[in-house]
């Protein structure tokens, strides 16, 4: 049986639109103080107080954290959130939580950004967002950079959606520049990074 270790619990949001050059993400730059500073990243949040609920999942609070804390970076009432991944960071990483990541439509894209909390954001399709990352424009940190991998094998948002559902958890080992998860291995040393069958 998977017991999860006592760690932080964030919970992170992929809001899905259909564009005019197909199925878009939205992305936001963080202030580059702080966690993810710099890098480009969907809207989320470690779990308060307020996102907890008696009797209640892991799952179901990172939920509410994400809803919450998207609402306060971007502005956006985000509801159906679907589980899409879990990620555990690796022993050796300086500030471990545990982020379960969401996957929803976006029900508006009118985005109201949070000055503190977000330097800039776009409406992007993912290998619009995964090329701006290899030509060196764009940081990102693992995690973001493997959901946009899968997103670019779905054809729209109803395939995105109609796939998602039952999570797949990503216990994270770092090897080198390398980070590796069961079954894959994302080679990090140069750009553009690499994902190959471990």
């Amino acid at each position: 049986m998977d017991v999860p270790e006592e760690l932080p619990v964030a919970g992170t949001v992929v809001l899905l639109r259909t564009g005019a050059h197909g199925m878009e993400v939205l992305l936001m730059r963080r202030p580059e103080r702080g966690s993810f500073g710099g890098a480009w990243v969907f809207p989320g949040g470690k779990v308060e107080d307020i996102d907890r609920m008696p009797d209640s999942s892991e799952a179901d609070d990172a939920r509410r954290a994400g809803i919450r804390e998207t609402f306060e970076e971007v502005g956006l009432v985000v509801s159906d959130l679907v589980a899409l991944s879990r990620w555990v960071p690796p022993p050796e990483a300086p500030r471990r939580i545990r982020t379960w990541f969401f996957v929803a439509r976006a029900a508006g894209d009118d985005v109201h950004a949070a000055a503190d909390e977000v330097v800039e954001h776009v409406w992007i399709t993912p290998a619009a967002a995964l090329d701006q990352h290899a030509a060196g424009a764009w940081t990102m940190f693992p995690p973001t950079w493997m959901t946009l991998h899968d997103l670019t094998t779905f054809g729209d948002v109803s395939a995105v959606l109609a796939a998602a559902g039952r999570h797949r958890s990503f216990a994270t080992r770092v090897d080198g520049t390398a980070f590796v998860w069961e079954g894959l291995r994302l080679e990090t040393r140069e750009l553009p990074w690499r994902l190959r069958a471990e």
